[in-house]
């Protein structure tokens, strides 16, 4: 599957727009039943809400922006609302250089009715190379069971900045740790806020803790890639998010982190990474 763009040199009558080619049969089926279906993209960090909306090639939008019947002819993604095209989008968050696209080749998942569409490989107008977009499975996921290749380098190019500081970061995750290792008594889990200075250090950067829907909708920032906001649960043990992996709103992606002292949640929702403070925090003696 990929996306094409048309329409480079007409951007005073609606900017590029992109066309599908070689859908799946069911993601096919899929959309031209529906009609249209939201777009969640998926970053290096994983997916992200979208105002893009992909729509059939029977459909269309009116000059009020609501969709209507229409024989356009093509499946496509439409800009919609959003400030920029998808292709922009895109070229962003992988780091891509400025110019129009030839093609991007795609995977889609169907998740909650919506599409996840994965950018794997893009071509440029302009170069005659082909770009692979390298793939992170649980791009935030840091637990004893799994450390991603994304998080891996995060941590090396922090510690080539300022090692001591790192350092220094761990330390702190260890020891709000070890109040809830101890079971201290009658510990909260909100304690666990106490590690959100060394965690910034870290490029996680907690927001306010609201304690209503998920606990905190936080900013992330690795490497030199832009900063992703993601809703971060707070749990001494990962295992109690289970009854709120099914109370997603109907306006949100099935997406979050569970940030706990203990990991011991099984089978963990396919967009849900873990971030396991017991083992970040002695973690830095493999680096």
């Amino acid at each position: 599957m990929h996306l094409q763009q048309t329409k480079r040199q007409s951007r005073e009558t609606g900017g590029p727009q992109y066309y599908f080619h070689n859908l799946t049969a069911p993601v096919k089926t899929f959309l031209r039943q529906k009609g249209f279906v939201r777009v969640a993209l998926v970053t290096p960090y994983g997916a992200t809400k979208t105002d893009y909306i992909a729509l059939g090639k029977d459909h269309k939008f009116d000059q009020h922006g609501k969709i209507i019947d229409g024989k356009v002819g093509h499946d496509r993604i439409q800009q919609g609302i959003a400030s920029e095209s998808i292709g922009e989008s895109i070229r962003q968050w992988y780091n891509l250089a400025k110019g129009d696209f030839e093609r991007v080749d795609l995977e889609i998942d169907i998740i909650d009715d919506d599409f996840y569409i994965t950018p794997v490989k893009c071509k440029l107008v302009k170069s005659k190379r082909e770009i692979t977009l390298k793939r992170i499975e649980r791009p935030l996921t840091f637990t004893s069971d799994y450390v991603s290749r994304f998080w891996k380098k995060h941590l090396q190019y922090l510690i080539n900045q300022n090692r001591e500081l790192i350092e220094w970061s761990f330390k702190e995750i260890c020891r709000v740790v070890s109040a809830h290792k101890e079971k201290v008594p009658h510990i909260q889990e909100q304690d666990l806020l106490r590690a959100s200075g060394p965690l910034k250090h870290l490029g996680v950067s907690l927001g306010p803790y609201v304690g209503r829907g998920y606990d905190c909708l936080s900013d992330i920032k690795f490497l030199d890639y832009p900063v992703y906001k993601v809703p971060i649960e707070i749990k001494r043990h990962s295992k109690k998010y289970r009854y709120q992996m099914e109370k997603y709103g109907k306006e949100e992606l099935s997406r979050a982190i569970i940030l706990c002292a203990i990991h011991d949640l099984e089978n963990t929702h396919k967009n849900v990474d873990v971030i396991e403070l017991d083992f970040m925090c002695n973690y830095i003696g493999n680096l």
